[in-house]
């Protein structure tokens, strides 16, 4: 039987391993304001914030610091669509640039209306339009201080009000933000801010985060959101000696059903991030990442300021506020309605939503991701998105992940869910684990976690079992994919081999000829 802290509930078509109601969550309140650096930058860091914290008031609109717009032009700040440098070139003089709708937003809105109600449509002309350039114009009373570049090779913290977010998004969806539409300018390491691909012509996709996005735009104009956001950029220095751990697997929740946003409340939630984030939410791209973006769409401004993902770091946001409800995936997406978030908020007014983007390795090849250094890779970045280094490890959450790098990246389902067990151990945390649909998927991971729990495999010797298997099956391997899977591997080394040093062994003369190969 399982050690008694590791019980699970029965098996089903649904869900398996231990109830998720026991998984930790976040604390619901922070006890203390003077906790907000701390808890944002768990190291050395620069930690800046656009308000006036100390006259933070629960239900009233965070006040912006300074007190008047301080311009800046310069190579570590967001150029802003207000600065008086931010001249548009006209064939006899050069005019201050306030405010410019693209043509093609028009032809785009315009082609859209079919899609809409009548009123619906005069009520976004009327109403929703006006207000959102009256939001974006108010760039210079919102957003007062410089806006600090979240910069590679740099741990960052930058704290904003949803209403200063709200405003730099009008900003975005109007195409405002100076010399971000070109890959050629200073911030081509940076995500598209502006909205333009949006409106390069109109498609289902398209019209559906249209009506995501509005669906935002159109709350946060009829009543200013009070609370805050904190974008947080981490980088890991000192990655585990992961040959030689000692820990072993923390729990596991797995099940076929469910999201992340919806089922992983209180947990550390993954976004299954592109190295530019937010991917294509602003484009044609619309999987996992996107739909989180245009969702809880205080995310895509990140990509304002957020330079691109080094191999060692990954984004942390906190704070921000679903607005909507969606159906479907990929082409199948819809959006389904306004979504009130009922998530309670700390003592800095962020929603108690922790989401982490961390991006994955993208494979053309299956056997790629097995060699030694490819898997390194995934471990320290899946690692230095979970771990926190000052904090106690009986409070942190647990991890509410799932089928992370798969896909169109090429990932491998098994692989990657093991690498992010070991990853979660490692930083502490337990994991609730989502297949999307795959019950197979499963039902795998979750056999080999309780095979792996119940003869006490550590992460070191897990870690040794996968280059092992790099080494055996997939190096000599002539076709695209093994014959051996990589956990009927791991049932028979370890069945074979319970206590002894598989660091050394190089036994390739097991037969594996009647090993399942899912």
């Amino acid at each position: 039987a399982l050690p008694p802290q590791l019980d699970s509930h029965p098996l089903n078509h649904k869900n398996t391993g231990v109830l998720i109601t026991v998984l930790r969550k976040s604390q619901p309140c922070i006890k203390s304001r003077t906790a907000l650096r701390c808890l944002t930058f768990p190291f050395p860091c620069h930690f800046v914030s656009l308000l006036q914290t100390d006259l933070l008031r629960e239900g009233e609109v965070p006040v912006p610091y300074p007190s008047k717009f301080k311009d800046a032009w310069d190579d570590v700040s967001v150029k802003m669509p207000c600065s008086e440098k931010n001249l548009f070139p006209m064939e006899t003089e050069r005019s201050h640039l306030t405010i410019l709708l693209p043509v093609c937003l028009l032809f785009f809105l315009l082609s859209s209306l079919q899609c809409l109600e009548h009123c619906e449509a005069q009520h976004l002309f009327e109403v929703i339009l006006p207000a959102m350039v009256d939001l974006a114009l108010s760039a210079p009373r919102l957003c007062t201080m410089p806006i600090p570049l979240l910069k590679s090779r740099m741990n960052h913290s930058l704290t904003l009000s949803q209403e200063q977010i709200a405003c730099l998004l009008a900003n975005a969806f109007f195409c405002t933000f100076p010399r971000r539409n070109s890959r050629k300018s200073e911030y081509c390491n940076y995500p598209e801010i502006n909205f333009y691909r949006l409106f390069e012509g109109p498609s289902p996709r398209k019209i559906e985060k249209f009506k995501t996005l509005l669906c935002y735009f159109r709350r946060v104009t009829q009543t200013k959101p009070k609370g805050l956001v904190t974008f947080t950029r981490q980088s890991l220095n000192n990655p585990p000696n992961w040959e030689s751990s000692q820990t072993q697997l923390t729990r596991l929740h797995i099940t076929c059903e469910g999201t992340i946003e919806d089922d992983g409340y209180g947990m550390l939630q993954v976004d299954f991030a592109n190295r530019l984030v937010g991917g294509g939410v602003t484009g044609h791209g619309l999987v996992q990442e996107e739909i989180r973006f245009l969702i809880n769409p205080e995310l895509i401004v990140s990509r304002l300021f957020t330079e691109a993902l080094e191999y060692n770091e990954c984004l942390i946001i906190t704070g921000t506020e679903q607005y909507s409800k969606y159906s479907g995936y990929a082409e199948s997406y819809k959006w389904k309605e306004s979504h009130n978030d009922e998530t309670p908020r700390d003592d800095w007014q962020r929603r108690c939503t922790e989401i982490v983007a961390i991006d994955a390795l993208k494979f053309r090849h299956f056997l790629e991701q097995f060699l030694p250094e490819k898997m390194n890779r995934e471990l320290n970045k899946a690692y230095c998105g979970f771990f926190r280094s000052n904090a106690n490890r009986q409070h942190l959450s647990a991890v509410a992940t799932g089928n992370w790098g798969c896909g169109a990246f090429g990932g491998d389902t098994r692989l990657k869910a093991l690498i992010q067990l070991m990853a979660a151990a490692e930083a502490g945390r337990d994991v609730a684990y989502f297949t999307f649909g795959d019950a197979q998927l499963m039902r795998d991971v979750h056999e080999i976690h309780t095979f792996l729990t119940k003869r006490e495999v550590t992460v070191g010797r897990l870690y040794s079992l996968l280059n092992q298997y790099s080494s055996v099956v997939c190096k000599n391997c002539r076709t695209t994919r093994p014959d051996v899977s990589l956990y009927s591997f791991i049932y028979e080394k370890v069945s074979s081999h319970p206590t002894s040093d598989i660091h050394a062994s190089k036994d390739s003369g097991i037969s594996f000829s009647t090993l399942d190969s899912h």
